[in-house]
């Protein structure tokens, strides 16, 4: 990869990276924030519901919009109108105002992560893809890492300290975007003239594209669904304190950064992102099993780790592998992506909630029954898949 698009890469990262620190920080201060304002649970689960929600929607009419207009404004406009509901978070002094800054940035956020995998898209080499793609998912497993212990340490203060200081920086990178990073599509004026029609999304879901999104939402519901029930089943099933169950998603968090930042690329360019999609899923299913076979804190920690270095190494395949069908509408596409992977988080840990109640292996189970649906899939109907002509929609 060239020093520029190494630059690229690195502030598309950053802007990232600042935007899972935000989401990440809110989660820790949110229950006594409500508490403040004289809300309760269900208002809590509106402000977590309502931003997922605006994700999915969102995300791929701002894909589309960056075909159009370019990948730098739209992702320009998404990190500054995110810094700007950051502020007005942290300024809230009642519920509903809490409720349009969430949704606020549920709206604007979203243009942030397709459009910069789109902008991945434009110009890396098809080998460097996947390279370009778990870096930017390891700056997203970062910002999820830090985020709560950030948001935290920073809440001691005041609760509103957490907003302002995501909002500054939100604006320092929304600098970076605006004074030093290059439109990716050379001539966006000429994708002014080639919208997205229904027939180009028909041909993006008939095409193998079509059953890489359902991959996608796959590998998000699985991975919502452990998130969702991880900390409860460890302290039901083990009697763990809280500061084993940091450790646990410490863990997560640096196996994720690990896998996507530093074994994606290596492990694409030798094996290809085709292999690396059936055994990630393959291995996401064995590894909700051998949780639910871990007797103690050692063997649950191993278990963890094989369960999300399996899907983290899928992550950034599957968003390069569908990207050599976008054709023309990488934006479009990215958007799609970005929605079916928001769904996941919705569906997931709805389902996993109930099935946790009647038995608390129920979500393990079922969501290594639904990765291992994924991983058929991925074996029998991906084999003939061609790169990257073969379901090109431009």
């Amino acid at each position: 990869m060239k020093a520029g698009a190494r630059k690229n890469v690195r502030i598309l990262a950053f802007t990232l990276l600042v935007v899972m620190l935000g989401y990440g920080m809110i989660m820790p201060v949110m229950p006594f924030l409500i508490e403040q304002l004289g809300a309760g649970g269900t208002e809590l689960g509106w402000l977590v519901s309502t931003y997922s929600l605006m994700q999915l929607v969102c995300a791929p009419l701002w894909g589309m919009l960056s075909d159009r207009i370019g990948r730098k404004p739209v992702i320009a406009i998404g990190v500054l109108g995110y810094a700007i509901t950051l502020f007005l978070f942290g300024l809230a002094t009642q519920f509903w105002m809490l409720f349009v800054a969430r949704t606020l940035a549920g709206m604007l956020s979203s243009a942030a992560m397709p459009t910069s995998m789109a902008y991945i898209s434009d110009n890396a080499p098809e080998g460097e893809r996947s390279r370009g793609m778990g870096q930017l998912g390891a700056a997203i497993g970062a910002g999820v890492v830090a985020g709560p212990l950030l948001g935290g340490l920073l809440s001691s203060r005041s609760l509103s300290l957490p907003f302002f200081v995501g909002a500054a920086l939100a604006g320092v990178a929304f600098l970076l975007v605006l004074l030093l990073l290059p439109e990716s599509r050379p001539n966006p004026e000429t994708a002014k003239k080639q919208p997205l029609r229904w027939h180009d999304l028909r041909q993006v879901f008939s095409s193998p594209a079509g059953l890489l999104l359902l991959l996608i939402f796959i590998m998000s519901f699985g991975l919502a669904n452990f998130q969702g029930i991880i900390g409860l089943y460890a302290v039901d099933k083990f009697g763990f304190t809280t500061g084993q169950v940091g450790a646990l998603w410490m863990v997560i968090g640096a196996v994720l950064i690990l896998g996507q930042g530093g074994l994606t690329g290596p492990l694409t360019k030798r094996f290809g992102e085709l292999p690396l999609i059936r055994l990630g899923l393959a291995g996401g299913a064995a590894g909700f099993l051998f949780i639910s076979l871990a007797v103690g804190f050692p063997t649950l920690l191993l278990a963890l780790g094989f369960f999300t270095l399996a899907l983290a190494l899928i992550g950034p395949a599957l968003n390069a592998y569908i990207s050599q069908f976008a054709g023309e509408h990488q934006g479009a596409v990215m958007g799609l992506n970005s929605a079916a992977s928001s769904l996941g988080r919705v569906v997931g840990p709805l389902l996993a909630g109930p099935l946790f109640d009647l038995n608390l292996e129920y979500p393990l189970w079922s969501g290594a029954a639904t990765l291992l649906v994924g991983a058929a899939l991925a074996l029998i109907r991906l084999h003939q898949a061609k790169q990257p002509e073969s379901g090109r929609t431009g």
